[in-house]
């Protein structure tokens, strides 16, 4: 069994006992739950009526995404500008999905 989960804008693929990453949120050791978008039991799948589904998450900890250089430059007026961002992350275990 798997379900698709929406965190933020963005949509995973999750199973019991898989560990993801989703944006920042929560503290280490605190348990959250996660909308559910589509559920597969085998042949099965459930897309719609899913107001009562969830997922279950443990915040395991935090991470950062890959280093990204952001950089500007003009021609012919000295302009030059370098930046860098790393993205924040939370760890998270999947330990149940209910239907």
């Amino acid at each position: 069994m798997y379900a698709v989960v929406r965190s933020g804008s963005k949509q995973q693929k999750v199973a019991v006992g898989d560990v993801i990453e989703i944006d920042a949120m929560a503290a280490t050791g605190d348990t959250l739950t996660l909308p559910v978008v589509m559920v597969v039991d085998g042949e099965k799948v459930t897309a719609t009526g899913l107001d009562k589904a969830s997922v279950t998450v443990e915040v395991t900890g935090r991470t950062k995404g890959p280093k990204i250089i952001i950089q500007k430059y003009k021609n012919k007026t000295g302009y030059k500008k370098r930046q860098g961002h790393r993205q924040k992350y939370t760890q998270v275990k999947v330990t149940d999905i209910s239907l």
